[in-house]
């Protein structure tokens, strides 16, 4: 048994916020893949049902961020699970938009939600890290992750949550790397940017050869000539 949970904040006003795309890519999830309808339990909600063989629970959280690792915790409790059956998705300041990356343990680089559970449970869960993009301030961060999605981001947050939910059995049989791939079938293709051409490299300059050397000119006068002769014997 896997525990799917996603990170956001509750209420109606908080539901297109970039800080809630964990809700949404569980919610698409359970729409996608026919779980049962959503309960309230462990002080949030959960949904249960299928991906592939393996039976999983749809965990949202509704304690607000700073206190997810309640729920969490709770719930693992309650069905007798370990930090390896837990799978967290959440936004992700520090990848560019629709980029996603999968990784087990590590820090939590100030997101609230992943402090709290890992607070509760410890760091070595699965997280699904939603890439949403950062303002390039830290002093908007706030007002960022609090924001909704422009109507210009509708296209790829869409595409990102169809991805999540075809690749979520495989991230239920422990295939990070098959999700990540089936995932990529949803997203637009970006165009790759062509190599950059290497500049020509300039022919080294020859070294310079020795001039041949030059016959001894003999300068001396013929009185000079005639004289040596005279001094040689010759």
């Amino acid at each position: 048994m896997k525990l799917f949970v996603g990170l956001g904040n509750p209420g109606a006003g908080h539901a297109r916020n970039r800080h809630n795309v964990g809700f949404m890519a569980v919610d698409a999830i359970a729409d996608a893949h026919g779980f049962a309808p959503w309960r309230a339990k462990f002080q949030g909600e959960l949904a249960e049902g299928r991906l592939g063989l393996e039976k999983v629970l749809l965990l949202k959280p509704r304690t607000y961020m700073n206190l997810s690792g309640d729920a969490v915790q709770a719930a693992m409790a309650f069905y007798r699970l370990g930090p390896q059956d837990v799978v967290v998705f959440h936004d992700e300041l520090d990848l560019a938009p629709e980029r996603v990356r999968v990784k087990r343990g590590g820090g939590h680089a100030g997101h609230n939600g992943l402090r709290s559970i890992a607070g509760h449970i410890g760091p070595d869960f699965l997280r699904v890290r939603l890439g949403i993009g950062h303002p390039g301030d830290k002093r908007l961060v706030t007002n960022y992750v609090l924001g909704d999605f422009a109507k210009q981001e509708a296209g790829w947050v869409e595409a990102l949550l169809k991805g999540v939910a075809a690749g979520a059995p495989k991230l239920a049989a422990d295939d990070a790397a098959g999700f990540l791939a089936e995932l990529g079938r949803h997203l637009p293709q970006r165009p790759e940017k062509p190599a950059r051409p290497k500049p020509a490299r300039e022919p080294a300059p020859a070294s310079p050869q020795p001039a041949p050397a030059a016959a001894d000119e003999d300068t001396r006068s013929p009185l000079q000539r005639l004289a040596d002769r005279f001094r040689q014997g010759v």
